[in-house]
């Protein structure tokens, strides 16, 4: 297995602890800065895959599958635990998930399809899911402020922020659906 597929797999393996660090507040300190560092490491993985196989001209249909299913599997579970903590909408997350399972439909019916189509990442996915993890990043870091007592919730937006960062994401998540299901209708026929 190459490099950028290994860091691909290692984006996903530290979903757990992401997760476990973000639904433990009063039980583990500083949960919501751990969860930072693990969402910020999983991010970078993001940004350094790719580069790294088209660099090393190591591009493989593995990676074209993974890669995309590893971002969804990151971002998914940041929502759900959002919503868990009600920091976003439940529908916000609910459209993004719909989303991402019928891009992956996509994705595998192409796949599957006699001309054996591997589906890479567009410019709009790549801008959904940099805008997702974006909005995610900032979100969690001002909860980490007001952990700290650096930031008044009553004072500072932060659930209006929060839900401006969510929006946008969803806003570019449809357009990137769409524009998926759009330039492959052809093979969903």
């Amino acid at each position: 297995m190459n490099l950028p597929n290994k860091l691909t797999l290692m984006r996903i393996i530290l979903v757990p602890f992401f997760v476990l660090f973000m639904l433990t507040e009063g039980i583990i300190p500083q949960n919501y800065l751990w969860a930072a560092i693990l969402f910020a490491a999983a991010s970078i993985t993001d940004l350094f895959d790719g580069r790294i196989a088209r660099k090393r001209n190591i591009v493989t249909d593995f990676g074209k599958f993974l890669d995309p299913l590893a971002d969804k599997i990151l971002v998914i579970s940041a929502l759900i635990c959002f919503v868990q903590l009600g920091w976003c909408a439940a529908w916000a997350a609910a459209l993004i998930t719909a989303r991402e399972f019928a891009v992956s439909g996509v994705r595998l019916v192409a796949a599957g399809s006699e001309k054996k189509i591997v589906i890479a990442a567009n410019i709009w996915g790549k801008l959904k899911t940099a805008s997702t993890m974006i909005a995610v990043s900032v979100i969690i870091i001002m909860h980490i402020f007001v952990g700290l007592s650096v930031i008044d919730p009553t004072a500072f937006p932060v659930q209006l922020i929060s839900d401006v960062l969510i929006y946008i994401s969803v806003l570019l998540t449809v357009v990137s659906g769409v524009k998926y299901i759009w330039d492959y209708r052809e093979i969903l026929k």
